[in-house]
Formats: C-alpha cells, structure tokens, sequence
C-alpha cells in the first residue's frame, strides 16, 4: 500500500509538471501568433508527444491501480467471508458434537463424516490464505520493478531534452557564425 501511495505522490508530481509545461506551450503558441521566434517546431512537437504519451500512461497506470486495488480488496473481503463463515461453521458442529457426544446417538457416523468435511475445508483455507498473500507479495514486487522503470524513462525524457535543446543551440550558433560570413562578404 505505501507504494502504492508513492506511485500517487508520484504521478501527482508529473502532473503538475505537466501543467506547468502546459502553460509555457501556450506562450509558445501564443508568441508564434505574434510572428516572434520560438524555440524549434521539432522540439515542441517531441514535447507535445511527450507529454501526450506521458498523460495516456498516467490515465492508464491510474486505471490499473485503482483495478489492482479493487480486486485486492474483493479478494480481502472474500477471504475474510469465507475465513468468518468456516468459524461459524467449526463452532456450530462443535456445540452440535459435544451434544451428540452426550446423547451417544446413532448419527455418531454422520458427525464424524461432517466433522471431516470440516477438517478438509479448513484445509483448503489455508493455502488460499498463502495464496492470497503470494499475490499481494507479487503485486508489491511488480509496483516495485515499474517504478523503477518509470523513474528511468523519465531520466532518459531529460537526457533527451538536454540533447535536443544543446543540438538547436549549437545549430542556431553555427547559422549565426555563417550569417555573420555572408554579411562580411559583402
């Protein structure tokens, strides 16, 4: 659960960074209208797909989170169903035992046979009891192994942007250097 809270926390940060990227496209936009230069049309289109996909992951890793969570706690809540309803059962043919055990009745065969059946549930209990916990120590591990990857991809979103940002300044350096040629040809 707490990495799951993580993950929230998170997904909470990447939005509002989202937000603010938002905000500054707009100006972007906004100064393109005006006629004024901005910053390559590449590099606003690589964001723009960025963040598009960044929004869709969220909106998908959100919806996978909130399904895990949901079917953890139907899970939870069957377990604990049947869990409460073999102990009911267990006390009810112990009170209906002690009673046959005082009246040394003919269905003597009938209770052992129920008492059995009894024994074999609870039996069965308890591997789905591991079970459940298996899955929950599965869940964890795998919550785990996606916040690493996710954590990677977004360093890798940053290289990328310093990459592509340090190309367009050198680009653009070396198109004034040979603007500055031609105009001293002259």
């Amino acid at each position: 659960m707490i990495g799951g809270l993580n993950l929230i926390k998170h997904l909470k940060q990447r939005l509002e960074r989202y937000h603010y990227n938002s905000k500054e496209k707009k100006k972007e936009e906004m100064m393109l209208m005006r006629g004024m230069e901005t910053p390559c049309n590449d590099e606003i289109n690589i964001d723009h797909d960025e963040e598009d996909m960044s929004r869709t992951a969220l909106a998908l890793l959100r919806a996978k989170e909130e399904e895990i969570e949901k079917k953890t706690k139907e899970v939870k809540t069957k377990l604990h169903a049947h869990l409460a309803h073999a102990q009911e059962e267990s006390n009810r043919l112990s009170q209906i035992r002690q009673e046959l055990e005082g009246l040394i009745d003919p269905t003597r065969k009938q209770v052992t046979m129920v008492r059995k059946k009894m024994d074999s549930v609870n039996k069965e209990l308890k591997p789905l009891a591991q079970t459940c916990q298996k899955k929950e120590e599965e869940y964890k591990q795998a919550l785990e192994a996606f916040n690493e990857k996710n954590s990677e991809k977004a360093q890798l979103v940053a290289k990328l942007k310093e990459l592509v940002t340090k190309s367009e300044r050198l680009r653009m350096e070396k198109l004034e250097e040979l603007s500055n040629d031609l105009d001293n040809l002259h």
